[in-house]
């Protein structure tokens, strides 16, 4: 047998063998991630027009409306507020597609912004504070430009911006390909999360099982992400009513900073703090979003009374 022959072979053997230790991996992966769903023992289901709605309601006090970004679900939506469950009541929903909850008619942000107010109708809230992650960051300006007299105060937490102005062109699909949205393939491409995306490999744990958010996932990157371009002139932020917080780290890879930079002025009352690091998950900065939350919330509610 020739050298380069064996070398290849070789090769191929190397090659097969990673993907035999990755897929037993993903699998021991897959099997942690059902047991940390199951942990979260307080979720439950509710039927809405828009079909089932699964979320987490836990805590007591001023009411926080938890909206996830791409690859969430209830889990997540909950998990970004924990630190303030000891003084706030946290409603975190899994968002159209993602973990328990259907997708009826377009699965616009306006339809998830009204599947929300149909959401705290049932469990009879009237107003809340709406916290939102990356592509929860479109929904969250839907609810609060069609529901202000549902709204309290908005929280945009490293969330996709709207325009300054109304672009030339957009993507018409802005997410991953619907082939990769599956378990096993993005366990292979963890390694490259930090590079591309600036976040931690291990991150793929929270996104586990991939395939029970893929519906979510495809309905964000062609109808959730490309909204505020697409419907720009629905997107009027000069007319909000409610104060806004938006915090944002420099280095974020996934929801630009400049693009924060440049829709400040659009919005009439709003609150910015930036962070030198943290990328898109606002890594270290714990502490400092508790308190910035809390001191909004707080202030909110003495301008109320």
């Amino acid at each position: 047998m020739k050298w380069p022959l064996i070398i290849i072979l070789s090769i191929l053997v190397i090659v097969l063998l990673f993907l035999l230790i990755q897929g037993i991996r993903c699998q021991s992966a897959l099997q942690e991630s059902k047991e940390r769903l199951s942990s979260y023992y307080n979720a439950k289901t509710v039927s809405l027009s828009y079909g089932d709605v699964t979320y987490v309601d836990e805590g007591e006090g001023e009411v926080i409306l938890s909206i996830h970004g791409i690859f969430g679900g209830y889990d997540q939506a909950f998990d970004t507020c924990r630190d303030f469950v000891s003084d706030y009541r946290i409603i975190a929903p899994s968002r159209f597609g993602y973990l328990g909850s259907d997708i009826l008619g377009n699965g616009t942000p306006a339809e998830q912004a009204s599947a929300y107010v149909e959401l705290l109708d049932q469990l009879e809230i009237d107003k809340v504070y709406l916290l939102a992650t990356s592509a929860g960051g479109s929904v969250a300006l839907r609810f609060a430009l069609d529901y202000p007299e549902r709204t309290k105060g908005l929280i945009l937490y490293c969330s996709a911006m709207p325009f300054p102005e109304k672009p030339k062109k957009y993507a018409e699909y802005a997410g991953p390909p619907a082939f990769l949205c599956n378990d096993y393939t993005m366990f292979l491409l963890s390694p490259l999360f930090e590079p591309i995306m600036g976040m931690n490999p291990s991150t793929i744990y929270s996104m586990l099982p991939v395939g029970e958010r893929k519906a979510g996932v495809v309905l964000d990157a062609s109808a959730t992400n490309p909204d505020m371009a697409r419907n720009f002139d629905t997107y009027q932020v000069e007319n909000l009513q409610v104060p806004v917080l938006i915090l944002h780290a420099k280095d974020d890879k996934l929801a630009s900073y400049a693009a924060v930079s440049d829709a400040l002025d659009r919005f009439p009352d709003c609150k910015f703090i930036s962070f030198e690091t943290g990328g898109h998950l606002m890594a270290g900065h714990g502490e400092e979003v508790k308190k910035a939350v809390s001191e909004f919330i707080e202030e909110q509610g003495r301008e109320i009374r």
